[in-house]
């Protein structure tokens, strides 16, 4: 399985940072046929750290982790491409972030918005749901709560 490497955004390599934004317009945008701002500003957090895995130069998946407000981690845009889905590459992804927020926010909670059907999936990475249904662009989500 490839490597997961992550980096601020100002660290991507520009090619690798078109690809990866490529992949969540892809996923989020297009396909879900959520029309809303992808680039929504919070990449540029200084807390922000992009997670990627790429093979032979195509970023196959992605997810975000950053610092709330709250002052509890967050993870989110987790996208993989359509061709790869079923590998695992998403939960590499998630295992790397939730280790990655344990060592730079010891004691943080980790909250991230599921899209409702995927809410099991995120279960199995210690994630329970801790609030009401939404919806977010026609698509019903639910906030999920993984403690420190």
């Amino acid at each position: 399985m490839p490597p997961v490497s992550s980096a601020r955004l100002t660290d991507v390599p520009a090619e690798t940072l078109y690809r990866l934004l490529w992949l969540r317009v892809s996923v989020f945008v297009v396909e879900q046929a959520a029309a809303y701002p992808e680039l929504d500003g919070r990449d540029l957090e200084p807390d922000t750290e992009l997670f990627w895995i790429e093979d032979d130069g195509r970023v196959l998946a992605t997810l975000r982790l950053l610092r709330d407000a709250s002052g509890n981690a967050r993870i989110g845009r987790v996208a993989t491409a359509a061709e790869a889905r079923g590998r695992g590459l998403s939960a590499q992804l998630m295992r790397a972030a939730v280790e990655r927020a344990g060592e730079r926010w010891p004691g943080a909670a980790i909250d991230l918005d599921a899209q409702k059907h995927l809410a099991d999936w995120y279960g199995r990475f210690g994630f329970a749901i801790s609030g009401p249904e939404f919806s977010e662009d026609d698509i019903p989500h639910v906030p999920m709560r993984r403690s420190a």
